[in-house]
């Protein structure tokens, strides 16, 4: 059952220790996971192959499915299951083509433009995970903007299921995003691949998506290691519901358990104004948890969460900026007046009718936010994560004229004499 806090009640050292998450827990794999990167760098497509068999328990005579293998295992699926994946596709396309914007050309004085320009990333790498769910959303999520950014080369690892496929949805997704190929690749290894390169897989200029412990200390360590990025650091997923006393128990104890059945180190937090709501749910969670067929995984995360009592929905909205929740849902017939206080948040899910889920399938919001804390400074994935965008700018005689003083006198205060000849040699 969930811990309860009363805010009024913390300290400033116990409020502080409720919204630390422990960003690096896997410091004790880290020697393992730079094992398997240095591997893959030397020996490439062979220690793919070695551990694909070593922890997939699956032995690959080729690394990837290519066209037509993915047209056989999408006309597996049903044509229901076709249309709800078409549908969120369509939504999520909608949103993020908006995020595509133009910008104007400033003359910050006579004869002198700048201004800036959009080129996608020519080649990115979108990790899917396995394991014990089916995650063809987190495909669509970095898949979509990928294509709309124009990314030249996306290419596409996920872990083998199936005796070396993969799952009929994941496979119509990728006739969705027209992507004609996937290598059947994960952990560590499949991070080290795309950093590197081998015979078979391409080399990429940015690694996206979610994955294990594993792939998210890989991903860390990569973004040092070489000169390939990476969309966010990573942690385990994690919700914050603000619920006052127009919120429903049933509701609010959904929400919560939505969250803790993605792993057992997710964290659903619940903040309220309201004590008695508070107990309605906690009692609502234990009778939804015996429905769930993931209840021990739900459970045990909820082993790791906890509820605080708030006295209004200020100290709420206070409480939750601290968290900084990758999700936060605001079960409150305010939600609208509270808008303008969040200041850190992946995303938001407003009023009674808005679960996370809606989010992480088929809104047309991105479900790959920053965790840990880290919706302090980053922005969940989306079309920008995407591109560069790069500054121009042109003077004309006229500019010169305008500018050139300023050059000079800058330079040469900076002690930079060839700076300050390179413009006073066009002035004369």
């Amino acid at each position: 059952m969930l811990n309860t806090y009363y805010y009024e009640q913390l300290t400033a050292e116990k409020i502080d220790e409720l919204v630390q998450r422990n960003t690096d827990p896997n410091s004790a794999i880290q020697d393992t996971v730079l094992e398997v990167i240095q591997e893959v760098k030397k020996h490439g497509d062979q220690a793919l192959k070695d551990f694909t068999k070593q922890f997939d328990k699956v032995e690959l005579d080729k690394l990837y499915l290519d066209k037509d293998d993915i047209a056989a295992l999408a006309q597996t699926i049903s044509r229901e299951q076709m249309r709800a994946l078409e549908i969120a596709f369509q939504n999520i396309h909608k949103f993020h083509q908006s995020q595509l914007k133009r910008e104007r050309t400033v003359e910050t004085m006579p004869g002198v433009k700048c201004w800036r320009e959009v080129r996608p990333i020519e080649k990115v790498g979108l990790y899917i995970p396995g394991g014990s769910a089916v995650l063809p959303s987190t495909l669509l999520m970095l898949g979509v903007p990928a294509r709309i950014a124009g990314c030249k080369e996306i290419v596409v690892c996920s872990p083998p299921q199936n005796q070396g496929k993969i799952n009929g949805f994941v496979a119509y997704c990728l006739q969705l995003l027209q992507i004609d190929r996937i290598y059947l690749i994960g952990g560590a290894q499949a991070v080290a691949a795309m950093a590197y390169g081998t015979s078979t897989i391409p080399k990429v200029n940015k690694i996206f998506g979610p994955g294990n412990q594993f792939v998210t200390k890989a991903k860390s360590l990569i973004q040092g290691l070489t000169d390939v990025s990476i969309d966010m650091p990573a942690g385990p997923s994690e919700v914050l519901v603000i619920a006052d006393e127009t919120a429903r128990p049933d509701y609010v104890a959904a929400d919560l358990l939505a969250q803790a059945e993605h792993g057992i180190d997710s964290q659903a937090i619940l903040v309220s104004t309201n004590v008695l709501i508070t107990e309605k749910v906690l009692q609502e969670i234990q009778r939804q948890l015996e429905l769930l067929p993931r209840r021990e995984l739900a459970e045990q995360a909820i082993q790791n969460s906890y509820a605080v009592i708030t006295r209004d929905l200020e100290e709420a909205i206070a409480f939750s900026n601290l968290y900084a929740p990758e999700h936060l849902i605001i079960e409150s017939d305010q939600w609208k007046s509270l808008i303008p206080r969040i200041v850190n948040a992946g995303s938001v899910f407003l009023g009674h009718l808005t679960p996370e889920s809606a989010g992480d399938y088929a809104s047309g919001t991105n479900h790959t936010l920053p965790t840990s804390g880290y919706a302090k400074s980053y922005s969940g994935v989306s079309v920008d994560s995407f591109i560069k965008k790069i500054t121009f700018q042109h003077i004309t005689e006229e500019g010169l004229q305008y500018i050139g003083s300023t050059v000079e006198t800058l330079a040469e205060l900076e002690g930079l004499q060839a700076h300050k000849q390179a413009m006073s040699i066009r002035m004369t």
